[in-house]
């Protein structure tokens, strides 16, 4: 059976949010140079203990425009990977290539694993927790996910949509301790790039009233109000009118 590559400390880890990377357990970058190389890693760590056939390797490395000899090329650049980590750090059967490496050592899924303990933490009321928690799940997003997948569109945007929804949790639990003023300008920034999410919109309400900001939360309130009236045709939904009332 084939182990997760270790080195004297630990497991090899991965980054596939932003340039996508292979840690040594020292920290140390191993060599995965190549854009087909990092793409392939990309497709097999987005599965951890998977076997991913080799149709779908073909797919998502090319992008739609496969070389003559598919398979060849995949078993190619899988020697790569190997001579890269280790030999033992995909495994290939079952008509495909398996990483051997567990979900929580690749970051994507680590910070969804941690997303979801923290927005629990934040839904049983333990704010505190819920703070921690999440800032450790955004510490592991270092640039666009997937960045190196040649057709990232699709499943890049889902994850950039579940980043928005921790940054928000963690900005809710801000609130509950107390922290608006400290929070208040990346709130505000982000409502500014995402200016059509109402309980982002929401949230820099509560922060401006909770620091004794009444006009500005007011004209705050009159901005989106008009902002969903000209591109949606839509009134605020009941939490901001809650909020304005």
């Amino acid at each position: 059976m084939r182990r997760t590559p270790t080195g004297d400390n630990g497991p090899v880890r991965y980054r596939i949010l932003g340039t996508t990377q292979a840690l040594r357990p020292d920290g140390t970058p191993a060599p995965v140079g190549g854009a087909r190389l990092r793409a392939l890693l990309t497709v097999l760590a987005l599965r951890p203990g998977r076997t991913v056939p080799v149709a779908v390797l073909v797919d998502e490395v090319w992008a739609g425009d496969p070389p003559a000899d598919s398979p060849g090329a995949v078993q190619a650049l899988v020697g790569r990977l190997r001579r890269a980590l280790g030999p033992d750090a995909v495994a290939s059967l079952d008509g495909g290539y398996r990483l051997a490496a567990s979900a929580d050592d690749i970051d994507l899924h680590r910070f969804e694993r941690l997303a979801g303990e923290g927005t629990r933490a934040l839904a049983d009321g333990d704010a505190a927790k819920a703070a921690v928690v999440l800032d450790d799940a955004l510490a592991l997003w270092q640039g666009p996910p997937l960045a190196d997948l040649p057709d990232r569109t699709a499943e890049a945007a889902r994850w950039e949509t579940r980043h928005l929804d921790v940054r928000r949790a963690r900005l809710t639990a801000a609130l509950a301790l107390g922290q608006a003023e400290q929070y208040l300008p990346e709130l505000s920034a982000l409502c500014d790039a995402h200016p059509l999410d109402e309980p982002l919109q929401a949230l820099r309400l509560r922060a401006l009233r909770d620091t004794g900001r009444p006009a500005e939360a007011l004209a705050a309130y009159e901005d989106v109000r008009q902002l969903l009236a000209d591109r949606l045709g839509a009134d605020p939904g009941a939490e901001l009118r809650a909020l304005h009332g």
